[in-house]
């Protein structure tokens, strides 16, 4: 069993991962939103092409290359050490776009007694997050 996180999601799928994620079509379909087709690999009304002669690299067997697609996308692709967990993470300019928009993400964290807040409970009130980290 293999753990496909990303910016929206955690997905359980059944995926052959070593330094490559490839996962069924629809387990790809699951993951990620987006479907392997002729054409490349397509969501909703976007396609984007396989490069000419390197069809080897992103399917075969049923299955499709998903850590290579995304890193075709411009977009991190990076896995534990035992393969059994993979981010897709957002490409460079979305992150971009996020920052500049100037609003935080939306996240969920229990307070001491357990009764979970997300940010979106508090909009349109200011509010103070303090942070710490060990490291």
């Amino acid at each position: 069993m293999t753990t496909v996180l990303t910016e929206s999601s955690t997905t359980q799928v059944q995926g052959l991962a070593e330094d490559s994620l490839w996962l069924t079509g629809e387990d790809a379909r699951r993951a990620t939103g987006w479907t392997f087709k002729p054409e490349g690999f397509c969501k909703d009304d976007v396609c984007v092409p396989i490069p000419a002669g390197r069809e080897a690299e992103f399917a075969g067997d049923g299955r499709v290359n998903v850590s290579a697609f995304w890193q075709l996308m411009g977009k991190p692709a990076v896995h534990s050490q035992a393969s059994d967990v993979w981010f897709l993470g957002a490409g460079a300019s979305e992150r971009n776009a996020a920052l500049l928009s100037l609003e935080a993400p939306n996240f969920t964290l229990p307070d001491l007694d357990g009764k979970l807040h997300s940010l979106t409970d508090f909009r349109k009130m200011r509010i103070l997050l303090a942070t710490w980290a060990s490291w």
